[in-house]
């Protein structure tokens, strides 16, 4: 009987990998096969509508205007793009001169970002009546 030895180093590694992709197919075969026999057959209508207390449901506008999320958006955007700065800030002077020209072509890109945001009217709040 012959004795096969397994040079390579990642034998085990690659075994574990078989293994482990063959659990997890396994494993989600299993799990559609009992889902599909125990899922409940029976799909009335009452069943199906969510469980709530007290009068029935009706939908209501949405009182939220957009422009809160464009003003929120925009106010992220814009605190982010700040917090790049930091870094730039600590090793200004190992940067030297080349640094600072990038900076000030990124601080140039925001102003430009700056100024169309708000001549679109992006920065007014507009009030709901």
């Amino acid at each position: 009987m012959e004795h096969y030895n397994v040079a390579n180093p990642y034998f085990g590694v690659f075994v574990l990998f078989v293994l482990t992709f063959g659990a997890f197919y396994a494993t989600t075969v299993i799990a559609r096969l009992a889902s599909r026999a125990l899922a409940a057959k029976d799909t009335e209508k009452i069943k199906l509508s969510p469980y709530e207390c007290g009068p029935e449901i009706s939908k209501q506008p949405n009182r939220i205007s957009t422009q809160f999320y464009l003003f929120a958006l925009l106010f992220l955007l814009f605190d982010v793009e700040i917090v790049f700065m930091f870094p730039w800030a600590i090793d200004f002077k190992l940067l030297g001169w080349f640094g600072f020209a990038e900076m000030m072509m990124f601080i140039l890109l925001l102003a430009i970002g700056f100024v169309y945001a708000w001549k679109k009217g992006a920065l007014e709040w507009h009030n709901i009546k």
